[in-house]
């Protein structure tokens, strides 16, 4: 809602009673309609207005509401409701801004103007996407009003943060875990988003690295629990039986995932959900339907 409009309603608004939740209660309108206050004041009546606007209930309307309960009101009454509103200023974006990243160096170049309910104003962290380098950065955040839902705000934002950047010191091969004798940490200050060495060595690479290169999160996925062809403890769980084998995987995985694993004794394939390190299990229960039981069906990824 454009400064100007909010400026001109002003003096309307100010005739409204304010309401600071999502709905309006019994309590509300006994403020303005006495016959009201005998009803439980939690009581909801209908949905408050949005931050900044008005909810007017006409005549007609409220001696109705009135008959729902067994009230009577006096002719022409009418009560109207407002949700007070504010706008953010440089300041305050600045503030939440900077207890997000009490650290970092934050300019902020533009935010919403918007009218926002009265409440916290934060930037979580987790909500900073990043932009094409030279770009500023979206940050999405919240104020938190009592009684409803978040109300999303934003800002655009240059960030800059002091820390250390992983660099590779030998070219790194797709697929292969990253060792920390292929690493060196650089001192560094750009944009956030980087990441640590525990977040880079034991990872694997998506695509070639050469040396000398600092490394991008987005460049690295997490390393398989079970690799293709190597042995493999399972676990057999049917009801309260279980029974522990050792089979070859016939195929890599991650935590959670399904692989193929070659049942030596009889050269079946189960599929096994991988659990940890070069762990596995079949549960036969949940499972039911699922396990194959022809070898040339093994899975080969």
């Amino acid at each position: 809602m454009p400064l100007l409009l909010l400026a001109a309603l002003a003096p309307a608004l100010a005739q409204c009673l304010p309401v600071s939740g999502e709905r309006i209660l019994a309590g509300d309108m006994a403020r303005a309609v006495p016959v009201f206050a005998g009803m439980p004041p939690e009581l909801a009546l209908g949905y408050a207005p949005a931050a900044g606007a008005r909810r007017t209930y006409g005549a007609a309307e409220l001696a109705r509401l009135a008959r729902r309960y067994g009230l009577a009101v006096e002719p022409g009454v009418e009560v109207c409701f407002m949700r007070p509103f504010e706008t953010l200023t440089p300041e305050r974006v600045d503030t939440a801004l900077r207890a997000a990243l009490p650290a970092a160096q934050i300019d902020v170049m533009e935010f919403s103007r918007q009218p926002v309910p009265a409440g916290e104003l934060r930037f979580p962290v987790s909500a900073l996407q990043a932009a094409p380098a030279g770009s500023p950065w979206l940050w999405h955040g919240v104020v938190s009003a009592s009684g409803r839902d978040d109300f999303p705000v934003w800002a655009k934002v240059r960030i800059q943060v002091s820390a250390m950047r992983v660099t590779a010191t030998e070219a790194l091969a797709p697929g292969r875990p990253i060792e920390r004798a292929q690493l060196r940490e650089d001192p560094y200050k750009g944009p956030p988003g980087l990441p640590d060495l525990a977040q880079v060595v034991g990872w694997v690479p998506r695509r070639p690295i050469p040396a000398g290169t600092a490394i991008e999160r987005q460049w690295l996925e997490a390393p398989s629990e079970v690799e293709r062809g190597e042995r493999v403890r399972v676990e057999v769980q049917s009801g309260r039986a279980r029974v522990i084998l050792e089979g070859q995987a016939q195929s890599s995985g991650r935590r959670g995932e399904i692989i193929g694993v070659r049942n030596p004794a009889n050269g079946k394939i189960l599929r096994a959900r991988v659990a940890d390190r070069g762990r596995a299990v079949v549960d036969t229960d949940r499972d039911a339907g699922q396990q194959e039981t022809a070898p040339e069906r093994g899975e080969n990824r």
